[in-house]
Protein backbone atom coordinates (compact mmCIF):
# COMPACT_ATOMS: atom_id res chain seq x y z
CA UNK A 1 0.00 0.00 0.00
CA UNK A 2 2.93 2.35 -0.50
CA UNK A 3 2.21 3.59 -4.03
CA UNK A 4 0.84 7.07 -4.59
CA UNK A 5 -2.57 5.66 -5.51
CA UNK A 6 -2.63 3.48 -2.40
CA UNK A 7 -1.54 6.38 -0.19
CA UNK A 8 -4.41 8.57 -1.38
CA UNK A 9 -6.93 5.72 -1.01
CA UNK A 10 -5.71 4.88 2.48
CA UNK A 11 -5.69 8.47 3.62
CA UNK A 12 -9.09 9.16 2.01
CA UNK A 13 -10.82 6.32 3.82
CA UNK A 14 -9.14 7.07 7.17
CA UNK A 15 -9.94 10.79 7.04
CA UNK A 16 -13.51 10.19 5.89
CA UNK A 17 -14.17 7.86 8.81
CA UNK A 18 -12.86 10.45 11.25
CA UNK A 19 -14.84 13.31 9.70
CA UNK A 20 -18.03 11.23 9.67
CA UNK A 21 -17.83 10.77 13.45
CA UNK A 22 -18.71 14.43 14.00
CA UNK A 23 -20.44 15.27 10.73
CA UNK A 24 -23.59 13.54 9.53
CA UNK A 25 -24.01 15.83 6.52
CA UNK A 26 -22.10 16.18 3.27
CA UNK A 27 -18.36 15.62 3.30
CA UNK A 28 -15.95 16.51 0.52
CA UNK A 29 -12.16 16.79 0.48
CA UNK A 30 -9.11 16.02 -1.64
CA UNK A 31 -6.87 13.20 -0.36
CA UNK A 32 -4.39 14.07 -3.10
CA UNK A 33 -4.20 17.71 -2.03
CA UNK A 34 -3.69 16.89 1.63
CA UNK A 35 -1.13 14.12 1.09
CA UNK A 36 0.77 16.33 -1.35
CA UNK A 37 1.00 19.04 1.30
CA UNK A 38 2.11 16.50 3.89
CA UNK A 39 4.60 14.99 1.44
CA UNK A 40 6.50 18.29 1.30
CA UNK A 41 7.17 18.32 5.05
CA UNK A 42 9.27 15.25 6.09
CA UNK A 43 12.65 16.57 4.97
CA UNK A 44 12.18 19.61 7.17
CA UNK A 45 10.94 17.60 10.14
CA UNK A 46 12.84 15.89 12.92
CA UNK A 47 12.21 13.18 15.50
CA UNK A 48 8.63 12.22 16.31
CA UNK A 49 7.32 14.93 13.99
CA UNK A 50 8.81 13.13 10.98
CA UNK A 51 7.45 9.86 12.35
CA UNK A 52 3.94 11.27 12.54
CA UNK A 53 4.13 12.65 9.01
CA UNK A 54 5.33 9.37 7.58
CA UNK A 55 2.56 7.48 9.34
CA UNK A 56 0.20 9.37 7.06
CA UNK A 57 2.07 8.17 3.98
CA UNK A 58 2.76 4.59 5.05
CA UNK A 59 0.15 2.10 6.20
CA UNK A 60 0.26 0.98 9.82
CA UNK A 61 -1.07 -2.37 8.58
CA UNK A 62 2.23 -2.99 6.80
CA UNK A 63 4.08 -2.76 10.09
CA UNK A 64 1.75 -5.07 11.99
CA UNK A 65 1.41 -7.72 9.29
CA UNK A 66 5.16 -8.10 8.85
CA UNK A 67 6.12 -7.84 12.51
CA UNK A 68 8.34 -4.86 11.78
CA UNK A 69 9.42 -2.47 14.47
CA UNK A 70 8.89 1.24 14.17
CA UNK A 71 12.18 2.95 14.93
CA UNK A 72 13.51 6.41 14.27
CA UNK A 73 16.81 6.54 12.43
CA UNK A 74 18.78 9.59 11.48
CA UNK A 75 20.25 9.30 8.01
CA UNK A 76 21.98 12.42 6.76
CA UNK A 77 19.57 15.27 7.30
CA UNK A 78 16.38 13.22 7.23
CA UNK A 79 14.57 11.47 10.08
CA UNK A 80 12.58 8.53 8.77
CA UNK A 81 10.11 6.07 10.15
CA UNK A 82 12.05 2.85 9.80
CA UNK A 83 9.83 -0.22 9.73
CA UNK A 84 12.37 -2.92 9.15
CA UNK A 85 15.56 -1.88 10.92
CA UNK A 86 17.00 -0.91 7.55
CA UNK A 87 17.22 2.89 7.19
CA UNK A 88 18.35 2.56 3.58
CA UNK A 89 15.19 0.67 2.66
CA UNK A 90 13.04 3.27 4.39
CA UNK A 91 14.76 6.07 2.49
CA UNK A 92 14.18 4.16 -0.74
CA UNK A 93 10.46 3.81 -0.01
CA UNK A 94 10.14 7.46 0.95
CA UNK A 95 12.03 8.64 -2.11
CA UNK A 96 9.81 6.46 -4.29
CA UNK A 97 6.73 8.26 -2.98
CA UNK A 98 8.36 11.60 -3.77
CA UNK A 99 9.29 10.41 -7.25
CA UNK A 100 5.69 9.32 -7.84
CA UNK A 101 4.45 12.74 -6.77
CA UNK A 102 6.99 14.33 -9.12
CA UNK A 103 5.99 12.10 -12.06
CA UNK A 104 2.29 12.56 -11.41
CA UNK A 105 2.54 16.34 -11.15
CA UNK A 106 4.53 16.44 -14.40
CA UNK A 107 2.10 14.18 -16.24
CA UNK A 108 -1.11 15.95 -15.26
CA UNK A 109 0.37 19.34 -16.14
CA UNK A 110 0.48 18.35 -19.80
CA UNK A 111 -2.24 20.14 -21.80
CA UNK A 112 -5.33 18.19 -22.86
CA UNK A 113 -8.66 19.09 -24.40
CA UNK A 114 -10.50 16.36 -22.48
CA UNK A 115 -10.49 17.96 -19.04
CA UNK A 116 -8.76 20.56 -16.90
CA UNK A 117 -6.75 19.26 -13.98
CA UNK A 118 -4.34 21.60 -12.26
CA UNK A 119 -2.33 20.97 -9.11
CA UNK A 120 -0.20 23.80 -7.79
CA UNK A 121 2.16 24.06 -4.81
CA UNK A 122 3.70 27.21 -3.39
CA UNK A 123 5.74 28.23 -0.36
CA UNK A 124 5.18 31.72 1.02
CA UNK A 125 8.12 32.57 3.28
CA UNK A 126 8.97 35.58 5.42
CA UNK A 127 11.47 37.56 3.35
CA UNK A 128 13.84 38.14 6.28
CA UNK A 129 13.90 34.47 7.32
CA UNK A 130 16.65 32.13 6.10
CA UNK A 131 15.38 28.76 4.88
CA UNK A 132 17.74 25.90 4.12
CA UNK A 133 18.45 25.74 0.38
CA UNK A 134 18.49 21.95 0.52
CA UNK A 135 14.87 21.92 1.60
CA UNK A 136 13.84 24.48 -1.02
CA UNK A 137 15.58 22.47 -3.76
CA UNK A 138 13.86 19.31 -2.54
CA UNK A 139 10.31 20.65 -2.75
CA UNK A 140 11.06 22.44 -6.03
CA UNK A 141 12.27 19.19 -7.62
CA UNK A 142 9.60 16.78 -6.38
CA UNK A 143 6.60 19.04 -5.82
CA UNK A 144 7.19 21.93 -8.25
CA UNK A 145 6.87 24.30 -5.29
CA UNK A 146 8.81 27.54 -5.45
CA UNK A 147 9.36 29.98 -2.59
CA UNK A 148 7.70 33.38 -2.80
CA UNK A 149 9.01 35.95 -0.29
CA UNK A 150 6.34 37.91 1.59
CA UNK A 151 6.39 40.39 4.47
CA UNK A 152 4.70 38.70 7.40
CA UNK A 153 6.55 40.88 9.91
CA UNK A 154 5.26 44.25 8.75
CA UNK A 155 2.33 43.33 6.52
CA UNK A 156 0.79 40.09 7.76
CA UNK A 157 -2.72 40.86 6.56
CA UNK A 158 -1.56 41.97 3.12
CA UNK A 159 0.43 38.72 2.90
CA UNK A 160 -2.66 36.75 3.91
CA UNK A 161 -4.65 38.42 1.14
CA UNK A 162 -1.90 37.67 -1.34
CA UNK A 163 -1.92 33.98 -0.42
CA UNK A 164 -5.71 33.82 -0.62
CA UNK A 165 -5.60 35.54 -3.99
CA UNK A 166 -3.14 32.95 -5.28
CA UNK A 167 -5.40 30.10 -4.13
CA UNK A 168 -8.42 31.77 -5.76
CA UNK A 169 -6.59 32.13 -9.06
CA UNK A 170 -5.44 28.51 -9.02
CA UNK A 171 -8.95 27.20 -8.31
CA UNK A 172 -10.86 29.52 -10.67
CA UNK A 173 -12.18 31.40 -7.64
CA UNK A 174 -13.89 28.31 -6.21
CA UNK A 175 -11.80 28.43 -3.03
CA UNK A 176 -11.93 31.85 -1.39
CA UNK A 177 -10.47 33.06 1.90
CA UNK A 178 -8.58 29.91 2.74
CA UNK A 179 -6.95 31.94 5.49
CA UNK A 180 -9.61 33.97 7.36
CA UNK A 181 -9.04 37.39 8.93
CA UNK A 182 -6.30 37.54 11.57
CA UNK A 183 -5.23 33.95 10.93
CA UNK A 184 -1.65 35.00 10.09
CA UNK A 185 0.56 37.29 12.15
CA UNK A 186 3.99 38.88 12.34
CA UNK A 187 5.31 35.65 13.89
CA UNK A 188 4.35 33.61 10.81
CA UNK A 189 7.45 32.50 8.93
CA UNK A 190 6.24 30.04 6.31
CA UNK A 191 2.94 29.08 4.69
CA UNK A 192 2.85 25.99 2.51
CA UNK A 193 -0.11 25.75 0.13
CA UNK A 194 -1.37 23.09 -2.27
CA UNK A 195 -4.35 23.57 -4.57
CA UNK A 196 -6.22 21.17 -6.86
CA UNK A 197 -8.69 22.18 -9.56
CA UNK A 198 -10.60 19.80 -11.82
CA UNK A 199 -13.22 20.40 -14.47
CA UNK A 200 -14.25 17.53 -16.69
CA UNK A 201 -17.07 16.61 -19.02
CA UNK A 202 -18.77 13.27 -18.78
CA UNK A 203 -17.90 10.83 -21.52
CA UNK A 204 -21.66 10.72 -22.12
CA UNK A 205 -23.44 13.81 -20.87
CA UNK A 206 -26.81 13.73 -19.17
CA UNK A 207 -29.51 15.34 -21.28
CA UNK A 208 -30.89 18.31 -19.40
CA UNK A 209 -34.44 17.64 -20.59
CA UNK A 210 -34.33 14.31 -18.73
CA UNK A 211 -33.57 15.96 -15.37
CA UNK A 212 -36.65 15.87 -13.12
CA UNK A 213 -37.42 16.78 -9.53
CA UNK A 214 -37.34 13.70 -7.31
CA UNK A 215 -37.24 12.93 -3.60
CA UNK A 216 -33.86 12.31 -2.02
CA UNK A 217 -34.18 10.42 1.26
CA UNK A 218 -31.92 11.65 4.05
CA UNK A 219 -33.24 8.80 6.17
CA UNK A 220 -36.34 6.59 6.20
CA UNK A 221 -38.51 9.43 7.49
CA UNK A 222 -37.14 12.58 5.84
CA UNK A 223 -36.74 13.54 2.21
CA UNK A 224 -35.92 16.62 0.12
CA UNK A 225 -36.65 17.41 -3.49
CA UNK A 226 -33.59 17.39 -5.78
CA UNK A 227 -32.99 17.75 -9.54
CA UNK A 228 -32.31 14.13 -10.54
CA UNK A 229 -30.31 13.56 -13.71
CA UNK A 230 -31.02 10.38 -15.67
CA UNK A 231 -29.41 8.39 -18.46
CA UNK A 232 -29.27 4.79 -19.64
CA UNK A 233 -25.98 3.56 -20.97
CA UNK A 234 -23.23 1.02 -20.47
CA UNK A 235 -21.20 1.61 -17.29
CA UNK A 236 -18.62 -0.27 -15.25
CA UNK A 237 -20.71 -1.92 -12.55
CA UNK A 238 -20.37 -4.35 -9.66
CA UNK A 239 -22.81 -5.64 -7.08
CA UNK A 240 -21.21 -6.04 -3.65
CA UNK A 241 -23.48 -8.67 -2.13
CA UNK A 242 -21.62 -9.04 1.16
CA UNK A 243 -21.73 -5.30 1.69
CA UNK A 244 -25.33 -4.92 0.50
CA UNK A 245 -24.26 -2.19 -1.89
CA UNK A 246 -23.25 -1.62 -5.50
CA UNK A 247 -20.64 0.49 -7.19
CA UNK A 248 -20.65 2.28 -10.52
CA UNK A 249 -17.93 3.98 -12.55
CA UNK A 250 -18.85 7.08 -14.57
CA UNK A 251 -16.02 8.02 -16.97
CA UNK A 252 -15.07 11.51 -17.99
CA UNK A 253 -14.01 12.22 -21.56
CA UNK A 254 -11.14 10.03 -22.74
CA UNK A 255 -11.55 7.92 -19.56
CA UNK A 256 -8.39 9.32 -17.96
CA UNK A 257 -10.51 10.08 -14.90
CA UNK A 258 -13.68 8.54 -13.50
CA UNK A 259 -16.16 9.19 -10.75
CA UNK A 260 -17.07 6.10 -8.75
CA UNK A 261 -20.30 6.01 -6.76
CA UNK A 262 -20.83 3.53 -3.91
CA UNK A 263 -24.56 3.19 -3.24
CA UNK A 264 -25.96 1.11 -0.36
CA UNK A 265 -29.05 -0.98 -1.09
CA UNK A 266 -30.94 0.50 1.87
CA UNK A 267 -31.77 4.14 2.54
CA UNK A 268 -29.94 4.05 5.87
CA UNK A 269 -27.32 1.56 4.72
CA UNK A 270 -24.36 3.90 4.41
CA UNK A 271 -23.71 4.29 8.14
CA UNK A 272 -23.76 0.52 8.50
CA UNK A 273 -20.97 -0.07 6.02
CA UNK A 274 -18.60 2.86 6.60
CA UNK A 275 -16.41 0.90 8.99
CA UNK A 276 -16.49 -2.19 6.77
CA UNK A 277 -14.83 -0.48 3.81
CA UNK A 278 -11.05 -0.71 3.53
CA UNK A 279 -8.75 1.14 1.13
CA UNK A 280 -7.66 -2.20 -0.31
CA UNK A 281 -11.28 -3.05 -1.08
CA UNK A 282 -11.86 0.26 -2.83
CA UNK A 283 -8.90 -0.44 -5.08
CA UNK A 284 -10.03 -4.02 -5.69
CA UNK A 285 -13.69 -3.20 -6.34
CA UNK A 286 -12.83 -0.55 -8.92
CA UNK A 287 -10.23 -2.67 -10.69
CA UNK A 288 -11.31 -3.24 -14.31
CA UNK A 289 -11.00 -6.98 -13.72
CA UNK A 290 -13.63 -6.85 -10.97
CA UNK A 291 -16.15 -4.56 -12.62
CA UNK A 292 -18.02 -5.43 -15.78
CA UNK A 293 -19.73 -3.34 -18.40
CA UNK A 294 -23.47 -3.42 -17.83
CA UNK A 295 -26.42 -1.50 -19.21
CA UNK A 296 -27.52 0.70 -16.33
CA UNK A 297 -30.34 3.17 -15.81
CA UNK A 298 -28.55 5.78 -13.73
CA UNK A 299 -30.26 8.41 -11.57
CA UNK A 300 -27.77 10.88 -10.09
CA UNK A 301 -28.60 14.14 -8.28
CA UNK A 302 -27.27 17.42 -9.58
CA UNK A 303 -25.48 18.85 -6.57
CA UNK A 304 -22.84 21.16 -5.13
CA UNK A 305 -20.82 20.67 -1.95
CA UNK A 306 -18.44 23.20 -0.42
CA UNK A 307 -16.64 22.79 2.89
CA UNK A 308 -13.52 23.58 4.87
CA UNK A 309 -11.71 21.73 7.63
CA UNK A 310 -9.14 22.40 10.33
CA UNK A 311 -7.21 19.18 9.91
CA UNK A 312 -5.03 19.46 12.99
CA UNK A 313 -7.83 18.30 15.28
CA UNK A 314 -8.96 15.59 12.88
CA UNK A 315 -5.48 14.16 12.43
CA UNK A 316 -4.88 14.34 16.18
CA UNK A 317 -7.91 12.08 16.66
CA UNK A 318 -6.29 9.51 14.36
CA UNK A 319 -3.04 9.68 16.33
CA UNK A 320 -1.24 11.57 13.57
CA UNK A 321 -1.70 15.13 14.70
CA UNK A 322 1.42 15.88 16.74
CA UNK A 323 3.19 17.03 13.59
CA UNK A 324 0.84 20.00 13.48
CA UNK A 325 0.92 20.89 17.16
CA UNK A 326 2.67 24.19 17.67
CA UNK A 327 4.30 23.15 20.95
CA UNK A 328 5.39 19.65 19.99
CA UNK A 329 6.26 19.78 16.29
CA UNK A 330 9.90 19.98 15.27
CA UNK A 331 10.66 21.55 11.88
CA UNK A 332 14.25 22.47 12.53
CA UNK A 333 15.20 20.95 9.18
CA UNK A 334 13.55 23.86 7.41
CA UNK A 335 15.99 26.50 8.56
CA UNK A 336 19.12 27.09 10.59
CA UNK A 337 17.08 29.03 13.12
CA UNK A 338 15.28 27.24 15.92
CA UNK A 339 11.68 27.28 17.06
CA UNK A 340 9.92 27.10 13.70
CA UNK A 341 6.54 25.49 14.40
CA UNK A 342 3.46 24.53 12.43
CA UNK A 343 0.46 26.59 13.50
CA UNK A 344 -2.39 25.63 11.19
CA UNK A 345 -3.38 22.85 8.82
CA UNK A 346 -6.35 24.02 6.75
CA UNK A 347 -8.21 22.42 3.87
CA UNK A 348 -11.07 23.78 1.74
CA UNK A 349 -12.93 22.05 -1.07
CA UNK A 350 -15.69 22.52 -3.63
CA UNK A 351 -17.49 20.23 -6.10
CA UNK A 352 -20.32 20.76 -8.59
CA UNK A 353 -21.85 17.78 -10.39
CA UNK A 354 -24.08 18.69 -13.34
CA UNK A 355 -25.44 17.25 -16.57
CA UNK A 356 -22.30 18.37 -18.40
CA UNK A 357 -19.76 17.00 -15.97
CA UNK A 358 -17.97 17.87 -12.75
CA UNK A 359 -16.12 20.90 -11.45
CA UNK A 360 -14.12 20.41 -8.29
CA UNK A 361 -11.45 22.28 -6.39
CA UNK A 362 -9.55 21.95 -3.16
CA UNK A 363 -6.79 23.72 -1.33
CA UNK A 364 -4.67 22.58 1.56
CA UNK A 365 -2.35 24.74 3.57
CA UNK A 366 0.04 24.10 6.39
CA UNK A 367 0.90 27.15 8.30
CA UNK A 368 3.57 26.37 9.46
CA UNK A 369 -17.12 -11.78 -4.92
CA UNK A 370 -18.86 -9.62 -7.03
CA UNK A 371 -21.98 -10.89 -8.72
CA UNK A 372 -24.45 -9.46 -11.18
CA UNK A 373 -27.61 -10.59 -12.86
CA UNK A 374 -28.27 -10.34 -16.59
CA UNK A 375 -30.36 -7.52 -18.00
CA UNK A 376 -30.47 -3.81 -17.20
CA UNK A 377 -29.42 -2.62 -13.77
CA UNK A 378 -30.96 0.35 -11.96
CA UNK A 379 -28.63 2.62 -10.03
CA UNK A 380 -30.88 5.12 -8.25
CA UNK A 381 -28.96 7.57 -6.07
CA UNK A 382 -31.94 8.81 -4.08
CA UNK A 383 -30.35 8.26 -0.66
CA UNK A 384 -26.89 8.86 0.89
CA UNK A 385 -23.92 7.59 -1.10
CA UNK A 386 -20.13 7.81 -1.26
CA UNK A 387 -18.30 9.08 -4.33
CA UNK A 388 -14.70 9.63 -5.33
CA UNK A 389 -12.92 10.94 -8.41
CA UNK A 390 -9.87 8.97 -9.49
CA UNK A 391 -7.02 9.48 -11.93
CA UNK A 392 -7.12 6.04 -13.50
CA UNK A 393 -3.53 5.59 -14.66
CA UNK A 394 -2.02 6.32 -11.26
CA UNK A 395 -5.09 5.16 -9.25
CA UNK A 396 -4.75 8.40 -7.29
CA UNK A 397 -7.87 9.56 -5.47
CA UNK A 398 -8.24 13.25 -6.30
CA UNK A 399 -11.46 13.86 -4.38
CA UNK A 400 -13.50 11.86 -1.86
CA UNK A 401 -16.94 12.64 -0.51
CA UNK A 402 -20.33 11.72 0.86
CA UNK A 403 -23.55 13.21 -0.43
CA UNK A 404 -26.24 12.83 2.19
CA UNK A 405 -27.96 16.20 2.53
CA UNK A 406 -29.15 18.25 -0.47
Amino acid sequence: MDSLGAVTALFGVDLFRELSKTNDGNIFFSPLSITTAIGMLPLGARGSTATQLLKVLFSEKDTKSSGMKAEEKEVGDMWLLCRCGSPGKCIEKMEEIHRQFETFLSEISKPTNNYELKIANRLFGEKTYLFLQKYLDYVEKHYHASLEPVDFVNAADESRKKINSWVESQTHEKIRDLFPDASLSSSTKLVLVNSVYFKGQWDREFKKENTKEEEFWLNKNTSKSVPMMTQRHSFSFASLKDLQAKILGIPYKNSDLSMFVLLPDDIDGLEKIINKISPEQLVEWTNPGHMEERTVTLHLPRFEVEDSYDLEAVLAATGKGNAFSGHEADYSGLSLGSGLQAQKFLHASFVAVTEDGTEAAAATSVDFVLTSAPGCETFHCNHPFLFFIRHNESNSVLFFGRFSSP
